[in-house]
């Protein structure tokens, strides 16, 4: 690299930096160790759901024009079935535009987990998704253990032992409130 190069890239990472301090909560993107943000989306039947507060949750954004997205959902949907009775749960926030488009891929799928509908990806937005698909990783108190990027092979061991770990662990007695959007 020339000189020009190596200050344009310290100048710009300035710049990231001195621009994370000026944004909003809102609007800086959710990383591991911050409280979940709440989400409050219409699942297929148009009713409104947030987060379930006391569970493991994989909270995963995605589409249903994405290929990686479709790539990762057989394997979401056997770990929702290992651990579903266990006090783990999946929330996948769909952003596709057209609601049929996801009723249809769901019903394919056999995606018996949570499925809420981000149209004009708010959500996605506030968590600051980007690419897709995207994952959370939420303990039982609220807060964020891991942000993945990039589909995942839900089934490998070393997802299936990070699950069981965390739902090993107890709930705190006062939950981790929800960062304010």
């Amino acid at each position: 690299m020339n000189k020009r190069t190596i200050v344009a890239l310290i100048l710009f990472a300035g710049i990231a930096v001195a621009l994370s301090f000026l944004m909003p909560d809102a609007v800086k993107p959710v990383r591991a160790g911050d409280a979940v943000k709440p989400i409050n989306l219409p699942n297929l039947q148009g009713q409104l759901q947030g987060l379930p507060k006391g569970k493991v949750v994989l909270l995963n954004f995605w589409a249903t024009w994405c290929p990686p997205c479709r790539e990762e959902v057989p394997s979401m949907v056997r770990l929702y079935d290992q651990f579903k009775d266990q006090g783990f749960e999946i929330v996948a926030v769909s952003v596709d535009k057209r609601y049929d488009d996801v009723v249809q891929f769901v019903a394919e799928q056999n995606m018996t987990f949570m499925v809420l509908h981000d149209v004009d990806s708010t959500v996605s937005q506030n968590y600051g998704v980007f690419r897709y698909p995207e994952s959370f990783i939420v303990d039982r108190n609220g807060v964020v253990r891991q942000h993945l990027g990039g589909a995942v092979e839900w089934m490998d061991a070393e997802y299936v032992d990070y699950i069981e770990k965390l739902l090993a662990e107890p709930v705190a007695e006062t939950l981790v409130q929800p960062a304010q959007l």
